[in-house]
């Protein structure tokens, strides 16, 4: 039996909680900061793997207020932490060693308020690592896992698993881990070869909860959960201790809020709101707001929406453009990198050198423009053709292009009649870098109005 260490003052209680469940991609901190102004009272992060913790470099941002966890291959930012939710974040792990778990348990353990370790994704990617659902099959590993880090750390420890094909065999299971010193187990009520689209089996998890006095917390009923009173409806239906929400957050993580849910545009509103405080990756935030809008990525709006590749041009869409502008413009004079801090050698130092190599740019015209390929209705109103005809007409030569690569991001110069022209955006192809260097020079002589440019959804700075 572990030895029983003295709880902290502060240790985090699992029961009678709603619990923002650990998405991959979602649970980023925008999403987790919401759930939290929603009602939520514990948050999880998306799984983190154990070999990209353990590399990275634990920082301080003070521009943004956050404890930033950074690959120092690529600059790119592991984990994003604030205070407003250490006292109720849990980091779930994705490992299957107990020494490098461990490890990465005092690397993180100062930020967070609880630890746990996923014993119960069936995909691919886990299951051949020996993490996820690949722990179930050896109770023992399991086990050794979490006593070492029960042992050693100073919050608590928790694991989530999925449910075997027979009741009893659950219950062993439970008992072995509980036995670790663990603080809570989440039991996703379907076994590993189940998916969403089948039904899931609360009686299973109420025979755990009653042979057991660890903490049960119930997953997997979200599809049934359409308001506040069905997450404990199906916390009812378990008889576990507290309700673990993934999928219904993500469609609207007004789900918690006991007054009622909120409309879509307001949950996206303010969703994209801590995107833009928090300089939240581009391609993350569009991932969670295109899981809110469903189908309405067809309507007009939608298709608009998907051709975004900027957080500001997200926000134009939703009213928010000038806030953006203003936050990002205060963040750079605080000294904030954020999703770009350059770490030496890596490809955004790369990128960081060649935006601010004074000639690669001298002499070039630039504009903070982004190029919208929906919202031009035809080849024949692109800005590169646009160009290209005003150049014949006045018996010039054609526009020429120069584009540079970095971190699979691109960026082009225009040169026409003896000036150069750039947009300041990286956009994700050579075509439509070209594009937004094209644009810019339209602008500078005066062949397109800025306003006509904004009535289009073109973003314009």
């Amino acid at each position: 039996m572990p030895v029983k260490k003295e709880e902290p003052a502060q240790c985090l209680n699992y029961r009678n909680k709603l619990i923002l469940a650990p998405m991959v991609r979602v649970g980023t901190l925008p999403m987790r900061l919401l759930a939290l102004e929603m009602g939520a009272d514990i948050v999880y992060t998306e799984e983190l793997i154990d070999l990209k913790l353990i590399k990275s470099i634990r920082r301080v941002n003070p521009a943004l207020g956050t404890v930033d966890f950074v690959d120092p291959s690529d600059g790119t930012i592991v984990f994003r932490t604030c205070a407003l939710e250490k006292s109720q974040l849990v980091l779930q792990m994705g490992t299957s060693d107990a020494a490098r778990a461990l490890a990465v348990g005092k690397l993180v353990q100062q930020d967070i308020a609880g630890l746990d370790i996923n014993m119960g994704c069936p995909k691919e990617f886990s299951i051949k690592g020996g993490m996820g659902a690949a722990l179930l099959s050896q109770p023992e590993k399991a086990a050794h896992i979490l006593r070492n880090l029960c042992t050693n750390l100073d919050i608590p420890v928790t694991c989530k698993i999925r449910i075997l094909p027979q009741v009893e065999d659950t219950i062993q299971l439970v008992r072995q881990l509980a036995a670790t010193g663990i603080a809570a187990i989440g039991i996703h009520a379907r076994t590993q070869a189940e998916r969403p689209q089948h039904q899931p089996h609360p009686d299973v998890l109420r025979a755990v909860a009653d042979a057991v006095d660890i903490p049960i917390i119930a997953n997997g009923g979200s599809r049934d959960m359409h308001a506040y009173e069905d997450l404990y409806k199906f916390q009812r239906e378990c008889g576990a201790d507290s309700v673990m929400v993934a999928r219904a957050a993500q469609i609207n993580v007004s789900i918690f809020r006991k007054e009622g849910s909120l409309p879509m545009d307001e949950i996206i509103y303010k969703y994209l709101r801590l995107c833009v405080d928090y300089d939240n990756a581009a391609h993350n935030t569009k991932y969670c707001v295109q899981n809110i809008l469903k189908e309405l990525q067809e309507s007009p709006r939608g298709k608009q929406f998907l051709q975004c590749q900027t957080l500001q041009q997200m926000c134009e869409l939703w009213q928010l453009g000038d806030y953006c502008k203003r936050k990002q413009r205060e963040l750079k004079a605080k000294g904030n990198l954020g999703r770009h801090d350059v770490v030496p050698g890596s490809n955004l130092a790369k990128r960081a050198r060649l935006e601010g190599n004074e000639d690669a740019y001298a002499g070039v015209m630039q504009r903070n423009v982004a190029f919208l390929r929906s919202t031009y209705a035809s080849d024949n109103e692109l800005p590169k053709t646009v160009l290209y005809v005003h150049a014949g007409r006045e018996g010039n030569e054609t526009p020429t292009y120069e584009t540079q690569r970095c971190d699979k991001l691109f960026r082009a110069i225009c040169s026409y009649d003896g000036q150069r022209y750039s947009s300041s955006f990286w956009e994700k192809n050579k075509k439509q870098a070209e594009q937004g260097a094209a644009l810019v020079a339209l602008l500078e002589l005066g062949i397109v109005q800025e306003t006509i440019l904004c009535e289009n959804g073109s973003l314009i700075s």
